[in-house]
């Protein structure tokens, strides 16, 4: 099983023609028996004139009137006539009724669209047919997401938060029915998701569900009249992906759940304003983590032909998740609840500390020459998994080192002293090794990994020096001198294309080091000993927004403003295209790149690359984020 479930989508985006404002009117000439259209500065849709359901949706959540992909699939159902809008009116208004009824019979479905808001009501009579409104989400366009928690039926409870990347979001509440829940579903490698909102029944005669539209993000100092962050406002919350065929937070809507994430959502859920009443971000969240602490599984974690024990990075990220949940979510109930399943996670990853030096280590030597021709059989320590991370793992160091003193927190808060104690002093023990055993004297920076038999496997990896220097474990003066020794290295080898992101590495792992040796594929592994042939192809030297968060965090913590601007400005105009998603013509999608904008990747969309949106928060308030996420940090 890869880690990345590659989803076979097709279609380019077409811009929306704009219709008079408030106009709901019939198609064009040519099509006036096929659509009814409406367009607002926030709304630009069009519906079925067979059954009740959408043909065309996209928003702007900052009512911009900027036009967006077409969110929806073509239109499925039929059966339905439409009445409420004759041509040229001014109505807001669509009903729909069964094929066969009277225009004087009460409507199945009513449509109201206005600025901000489209509600639908169903009402139940007897003898006449009721569906559910479906929206059939077309993920090769634009990867929707519905953010919320399940109920014990398996549905999802409202409110919840319909999610359009790129565009922004829409509150989806139920007037009506207590306990209200919506369908959602979506499959591997497919490019449909459906989100059902059911029809009113005996019981619930009428139901009135409210699709408003909204921007949810950080309100910061500073960028409210500044258009330059117009994308962070409308992309804020794209690394939140709920895939409801786990019921778990993942790399998209409909793809695989990586526990070694968790962390990466929880950041960005902690500083999210509610998504709806009763419904915070860091609920969704918590659902994720209950999944595992239930006994689920997610990749990262122990399972045949990946993983022989966990990755490196799964227990801290875990941790730091739920330590999120509970310091921002004020969960002292449910850590009560789950300390002791929680605790499980901490102490399994002190115990492959085998030699007690303080590190973290993983069960594979990571030592060169390890790794056989064609598709890995057993995973490497972390999330970058085509690189042969093992034994000690800098990242993965660096995120125990955040995950103890998390842990020490948690420990705090339900007067837990000796625990608190212990991981406190592990995360010392922690930080004054990591430095001596990770520095490399002979480039100047930190290197990746260190395998078993003693090797540093150093390849300039950008990320794993930023999250260092960001969670304090480098010291200030060596932290300006790596991050010297890195940019001037940037500049060396050629990389200014700074729209697309970052190279998670600055040089070509050798293929003795890398993972995949699938030559001509899409992993990066090429034939020639030092792997030249596969540089810059996916995790190997690609262009990526996944991390690149720790190395603006490092530059902006360092005081570096204008070298970290010159990154982030480019990408934030790139969020703004949605330059991070899509394919190319030859089937490769936008979350990694060649240097030369040639897409290899194959996700269509990759929630991490979104976490560099983190970047902002950090820069616009820096009296509470100049320290970064460190455990000290962490305790307040």
């Amino acid at each position: 099983m890869k880690r990345r479930e590659f989803l076979k989508t097709a279609g380019g985006v077409t811009a929306a023609t704009l219709m008079p404002r408030h106009a709901l009117t019939a198609g064009a000439p040519e099509d006036a028996d096929r659509y009814l259209a409406f367009t607002s500065n926030t709304i630009d849709a069009q519906l079925s004139p067979t059954a009740p359901e959408f043909v065309r949706l996209n928003i702007d959540g900052l009512g911009k009137a900027k036009r967006g992909a077409n969110i929806m699939q073509p239109p499925s159902a039929t059966g339905f006539t439409v009445s409420g809008a004759a041509p040229g009116s001014m109505a807001h208004q669509i009903q729909y009724r069964s094929v066969g009824q009277s225009p004087t019979d009460p409507p199945a479905w009513t449509i109201e669209l206005s600025d901000e808001k489209i509600q639908l009501t169903t009402e139940w009579r007897t003898g006449l047919m009721t569906v559910p409104f479906v929206f059939r989400f077309d993920l090769a366009k634009c990867h929707s997401t519905v953010l919320g928690v399940f109920a014990g039926d398996g549905n999802l409870s409202l409110p919840a938060l319909v999610h359009l990347p790129g565009q922004g979001s829409m509150r989806l509440t139920a007037d009506g029915a207590g306990g209200a829940v919506a369908g959602y579903h979506s499959e591997r490698r497919s490019t449909l998701a459906t989100l059902t909102l059911p029809a009113a029944t005996s019981a619930t005669r009428r139901i009135v569900y409210t699709l408003q539209v909204t921007a949810i993000y950080p309100r910061l100092p500073g960028i409210e009249d500044d258009p330059r962050f117009d994308a962070f406002k409308r992309n804020w919350l794209n690394v939140m992906q709920l895939n409801p065929g786990v019921k778990a937070l993942a790399n998209n809507t409909a793809s695989t759940s990586c526990a070694f994430c968790y962390y990466e959502y929880a950041d960005v859920a902690a500083l999210t304003p509610p998504l709806a009443d009763g419904l915070s971000a860091l609920d969704v969240v918590r659902e994720t983590l209950d999944r595992i602490l239930a006994g689920g599984t997610a990749y990262g974690l122990p399972h045949p032909g990946n993983f022989p024990t966990p990755s490196s990075d799964t227990m801290p990220s875990m941790l730091i998740a739920a330590a999120n949940c509970v310091r921002e979510g004020h969960s002292d109930a449910w850590l009560a609840a789950n300390y002791n399943g929680i605790r499980g996670w901490a102490e399994s990853m002190l115990a492959t500390d085998t030699n007690s030096d303080g590190l973290v280590k993983y069960s594979v030597s990571g030592n060169s020459g390890i790794w056989p021709d064609g598709f890995p059989m057993v995973r490497p320590s972390n999330w970058w998994d085509t690189i042969g991370f093992g034994h000690e793992d800098a990242y993965s160091n660096a995120l125990a080192y955040r995950a103890l003193g998390n842990m020490a927190m948690l420990a705090a808060r339900l007067k837990k002293h000796e625990d608190e104690i212990r991981y406190k002093a592990a995360a010392e023990k922690l930080r004054n090794i990591f430095y001596k055993n990770f520095f490399d004297p002979a480039t100047g920076v930190l290197g990746g990994w260190r395998s078993a038999d003693g090797q540093l496997h150093d390849y300039y990896f950008m990320w794993v020096n930023g999250i260092a220097i960001h969670y304090g474990l480098v010291p200030r003066p060596q932290a300006n001198s790596i991050m010297d020794k890195l940019m001037a290295k940037m500049q060396a080898v050629g990389y200014d294309k700074f729209n697309m992101g970052l190279p998670g590495n600055l040089i070509t792992v050798a293929l003795k080091d890398y993972v995949h040796k699938d030559a001509g594929a899409v992993h990066g592994g090429g034939v020639l000993a030092d792997n030249s042939d596969g540089f810059q192809n996916y995790e190997n030297g690609g262009a990526t927004g996944c991390f690149v968060f720790f190395t603006l965090a490092a530059l902006y913590d360092l005081g570096r403003k204008a070298e970290a601007d010159k990154i982030l400005f480019a990408m934030l105009g790139e969020y703004d295209r949605s330059g991070f998603e899509g394919r190319g013509a030859k089937g490769r999608s936008n979350d990694w790149r060649r240097w030369d904008g040639t897409p290899m990747g194959y996700e269509g969309f990759l929630t991490d690359n979104y976490y560099t949106l983190m970047a902002v928060p950090l820069r616009q308030s820096e009296t509470r984020w100049t320290r970064g996420f460190r455990p000290e940090t962490d305790l307040t």
